[in-house]
């Protein structure tokens, strides 16, 4: 097992003194219990429970009292009970037990000393299920694809690593970690995918693995369906999404389908439930609040690019290229990027933004908006000259401040533009391997430079 970032954020919670019992999100496959396997090291004890197991789940099925279930869950881990304290708890496959999501609050309320995981590969199936989430007495937390980061880690690349933490980089180390970004680009970040990858750097090896994931998920569907129509859906929005990917979609028709807009919208959304996909849905204006227009066509956001390139079939293609953006017409590449600014943001409300002007006589789209220090920063992921940037120039031109990142296969650097109307802003140039450090750049363009904010009134 590689270091997940996410442990960071395990090990903020178990110090805090008034931790809640702790939900972790994340689709199939992405490391749930892995990773609370390896952080429940940190303790002297570990309770662990599969409620896919008929021992383990009896006793939350024979729920009476927190107190006796506790009492009965030490016994049966002949665990003494006064080693609560220096406990952890890991409910896994907790939606096997609606009832037991119940049993949270009652950790939190009578044994707040016992830490409390809880996941589930098919959680958010109860969601439509009437079934009572304990609201306020847990925190949630989401777990994705590995990051570039956690690639270099698995890979045994810590030299690489330190370098890429660094900020600004250094020159000398940027030929290779642009290399070691293209694999990671090729492989995507599904944890058996970049663990095998680690093991044997044999990528034939890992077509059977991106194989098993996805027939894994099309088997899913009968858990989550509401019906045989509903099934048929779903399993059709899976297998046309790694098509679609990166891409604006119509809900009608989805897919080539004779489907209508209702059907595939519905078997959209339950997959995006599921964290298998996000639907990303334009915004509009450059200042805050940040609020998506869901009258215009999302953009698709499936879980991993790896997975995007071995459906479609461009992983050859991705071998010899020296420009990520050549690739698939620059679809994989902003995909990634999307990816890689969802990687290190772990709370369920993390969500991926672009930005759209549509009007008869002109469109333009800029391809994510970050939302920074309550500024909504443009990024555009393109290769070329900063001029051919018209989109992005078009953004500027109302944004309150002077800022604009692109992200392409050259170096560090920041350019000059000028907006459609004369605006004059700053580019903050980066190659791809950097996304994951983004809050460490805009910080250091602050240091080298002026980022201002610009009244609209």
């Amino acid at each position: 097992m590689f270091e997940r970032l996410i442990t960071q954020e395990l090990e903020k919670w178990a110090q805090n003194s008034s931790r809640k019992p702790m939900v972790i999100r994340g689709a199939r496959q992405v490391g749930k219990t892995t990773l609370v396997n390896e952080f429940a090291k940190n303790f002297d004890h570990y309770i662990y429970l599969n409620l896919e197991t008929s021992d383990d789940k009896e006793p939350f099925e024979a729920f009476s009292s927190i107190e006796t279930l506790i009492k009965t869950l030490f016994f049966l881990k002949d665990i003494p009970l006064s080693k609560k304290g220096q406990t952890i708890i890991f409910i896994d496959e907790i939606q096997e037990v609606p009832k037991a999501l119940n049993t949270l609050r009652y950790f939190y309320e009578h044994a707040p000393e016992i830490a409390v995981i809880a996941a589930g590969s098919m959680l958010e199936t109860l969601l439509d299920k009437n079934i009572s989430f304990p609201v306020g007495r847990v925190e949630y937390k989401v777990i994705r694809p590995a990051s570039f980061p956690e690639f270099l880690t698995a890979v045994g690349e810590r030299s690489a690593l330190d370098q890429l933490l660094e900020a600004p980089i250094v020159s000398f180390a940027q030929n290779k970690l642009m290399s070691l970004f293209h694999t990671y680009a090729l492989i995507g970040g599904m944890p058996e995918v970049v663990q095998n990858y680690a093991t044997n750097k044999d990528l034939v090896l890992l077509s059977p693995i991106y194989d098993s994931l996805i027939s894994g998920y099309l088997q899913d569907v009968e858990k989550y369906a509401k019906s045989n129509p509903h099934l048929l859906h779903i399993r059709h929005c899976i297998q046309s999404s790694f098509a679609q990917a990166g891409k604006r979609i119509k809900f009608e028709g989805f897919g080539n389908s004779p489907y209508k807009s209702r059907e595939m919208g519905e078997g959209l959304r339950t997959l995006e439930k599921v964290l298998l996909l996000q639907l990303i849905y334009p915004c509009t204006s450059a200042m805050l609040p940040l609020i998506p227009d869901i009258n215009k066509s999302p953009r698709l956001q499936i879980l991993d690019t790896g997975l995007l390139n071995y459906n479609v079939g461009i992983q050859k293609d991705i071998l010899g290229t020296r420009d990520l953006n050549s690739i698939y017409q620059g679809t994989m590449i902003e995909h990634l990027v999307g990816q890689e600014l969802l990687a290190f943001q772990f709370n369920s409300l993390s969500a991926l933004h672009f930005w759209v002007r549509e009007k008869k006589d002109s469109t333009a789209e800029v391809d994510y908006i970050f939302q920074y220090d309550g500024l909504l920063i443009p990024i555009e992921v393109k290769s070329g000259k900063v001029g051919s940037l018209k989109s992005l120039h078009s953004y500027m031109d109302i944004a309150p401040h002077n800022l604009a990142i692109r992200f392409y296969a050259g170096g560090l650097n920041v350019s000059d533009a000028i907006s459609l109307k004369g605006k004059p802003y700053k580019i903050l140039n980066l190659p791809y391997f950097l996304v994951s450090q983004i809050e460490k750049y805009i910080d250091w363009f602050q240091l080298q430079f002026s980022l201002r904010r610009v009244s609209m009134m």
